[in-house]
């Protein structure tokens, strides 16, 4: 307060993960121990022990009937769920999940949309190797795209 952040400072805040993955800090995990996280720091509560169940959306299957939002396996590049997971949830608590738990977490996601094995490790050098499954559907929006408009990688608005 009352003075210009240091670069140092700055740097710190920003958490932002690119589709690359060149931004993902140091840390690890596996769908084994995202299990573990998911029960312990309560996600359950939105989106149900099997993580299809509860009022918030569900994190397996294809299903895009009546949801506001694109299943796990439609996102085009893995590194995105990790910086979705980091800087959103929990919902009531967004930001305070460590990276080791996020890491967890997104192999948990990616597991449990058999993406990759169970035993599988994720962190900065193989999260960005996950090739998901729509990747190839996945198109840039262009510049004059406007929301109500198809998302680039369907054909519904």
């Amino acid at each position: 307060m009352g003075r210009t952040a240091t670069p140092e400072e700055v740097h710190e805040a920003d958490m932002t993960v690119g589709p690359e993955g060149k931004e993902l800090p140091p840390g690890s995990g596996s769908a084994i121990e995202g299990a573990a996280v998911f029960a312990t720091r309560g996600c359950g509560r939105c989106h149900g022990p099997n993580l299809v169940e509860g009022p918030g959306p569900k994190l397996v299957g294809e299903d895009l009937e009546g949801v506001s939002y694109y299943p796990v396996s439609y996102w085009p590049y893995a590194p995105l769920i990790f910086d979705y997971v980091r800087r959103a949830m929990p919902y009531d608590r967004a930001g305070t999940l460590s990276d080791e738990e996020v890491y967890g977490l997104t192999a948990l996601l990616l597991f449990r949309n058999g993406i990759i094995a169970e035993e599988d490790v994720m962190d900065a050098n193989s999260l960005p190797q996950v090739v998901m499954p729509n990747r190839d559907r996945y198109t840039v929006p262009p510049e004059d795209w406007q929301p109500g408009r198809p998302r680039p990688w369907t054909d519904q608005p």
